[in-house]
């Protein structure tokens, strides 16, 4: 099956969420970029960024909305993000990291020691 790039225009859920769930990878990274600190926007002149690990971030909805943490592991088959400190506590005592969204987060600090990271950023 070919994927087809024109279900992001539709404006019905049920074609959107096929478009993220059936997207190849070297796309779904494009899934995981998430809205910039106003700092941090004024300073790059951008709005968004992608997440990669190192980046600190805050949570601005669900359960742990308000939480700041630094970046774990970012799964970009499932487009989800793991925050240290943003843990289920199980009831055998053990702590499990819970996966969030992207959309859900907010970058307040960014991990700049990746150099292709840091060339994205100076571009205009």
């Amino acid at each position: 099956m070919k994927f087809s790039t024109n279900w992001k225009s539709s404006k019905k859920p049920k074609k959107q969420r096929k478009y993220r769930a059936n997207a190849p990878l070297h796309l779904r990274k494009n899934l995981l970029r998430t809205h910039l600190s106003n700092d941090l926007s004024k300073k790059f002149g951008k709005r968004t960024c992608r997440i990669i690990t190192g980046d600190k971030v805050k949570v601005m909805k669900g359960q742990f909305k308000g939480k700041t943490g630094k970046i774990d592991r970012v799964n970009t088959k499932n487009q989800k993000v793991y925050v240290t400190g943003i843990e289920h506590q199980k009831t055998d005592g053990t702590k499990i990291q819970i996966p969030i969204s992207a959309s859900n987060l907010m970058i307040t600090e960014l991990n700049l020691s990746d150099k292709k990271r840091s060339e994205i950023l100076k571009r205009k």
